[in-house]
């Protein structure tokens, strides 16, 4: 059986692979099916259904978006699968979410410049990386090439991670919200590597059922970073609440570089039986 990634990122958000190098990258590794989930954005999903289409018949491309939400103060992802890229009802949901992040990165770069003394300004980010959602992984480059750490990871341990001093959520965009637009668009709400939010259990389950209130379809059970009693209890959440399961590497190319498309940190394998139940669901 062939593996599969429904979780990647290309040049349109954070990852640093273009659409075309990415979709070239997992045929070379031979895929059987690739979604690409950019943050809050579809601009790459277009260019890559096409590409794929011309090129690689003998692999399927799953076009797909992650969206950034804020639960109690921390992110939450939701990632959306076979969703309608043309659907101008939900391209306008985007551009209103994308107004969300554009402000939480402004008073971002406004606290890093009056509290830690960094030279930074949304302008400047826009300039250094031009045509794409500027995240996190943006200021952490940024911040990495005028010396002002020594790695990344700095960047999120001292800075900007979810607990750091100069830290700011996302404002009014739910995982409800996140959902409903996926679900309004005919495409399927998966919530995203939910072991990377530190929650209890009791509280994680709370979550996904509340979520599934709204039309959550799915958990992503396998993902890079998980230990395998982590994937086995995703597995066993899901099937409690009768849950698709998806995984994906969460692939962003050198921004995550011990990450690798389609097996994480090389034991990752998503199996292509599972794109089956999500493609029924959609």
């Amino acid at each position: 059986m062939k593996a599969i990634d429904l979780h990647t990122h290309s040049t349109c958000s954070d990852g640093t692979f273009s659409v075309e190098e990415l979709m070239d990258y997992a045929h070379e590794k031979g895929l059987a099916a690739i979604a690409l989930t950019d943050h809050d954005t579809v601009k790459g999903l277009e260019r890559a259904d096409t590409y794929v289409k011309e090129k690689y018949p003998d692999m399927e491309f799953v076009p797909g978006i992650e969206f950034s939400t804020v639960n109690e103060g921390k992110d939450v992802h939701v990632v959306g699968l076979y969703v309608n890229y043309k659907d101008q009802e939900f391209l306008d949901t985007i551009d209103s979410y994308m107004n969300s992040r554009i402000q939480r990165n402004i008073k971002m770069c406004d606290k890093l410049r009056d509290e830690a003394g960094i030279d930074i300004s949304y302008e400047i980010l826009t300039e250094m990386f031009p045509k794409t959602v500027i995240t996190r992984a943006h200021f952490a480059k940024y911040m990495l090439e005028k010396g002002y750490v020594s790695s990344k990871q700095e960047v999120f341990d001292r800075f900007i991670g979810d607990d750091c001093p100069y830290y700011v959520p996302r404002e009014n965009i739910t995982p409800e919200m996140a959902i409903e637009a996926i679900v309004k668009n005919g495409g399927v709400p998966i919530l995203a590597h939910p072991v990377l939010y530190h929650m209890s259990d009791a509280k994680l389950e709370a979550l996904v059922v509340r979520l599934m209130e709204v039309g959550l379809a799915g958990l992503e059970a396998i993902y890079s970073t998980y230990e395998a009693y982590e994937e086995r209890q995703m597995k066993e959440l899901a099937e409690r609440h009768g849950l698709l399961i998806s995984g994906g590497s969460d692939f962003h190319g050198d921004n995550k570089p011990k990450i690798d498309l389609g097996v994480g940190l090389g034991k990752l394998f998503v199996p292509e039986n599972i794109l089956e139940q999500i493609k029924k669901y959609s």
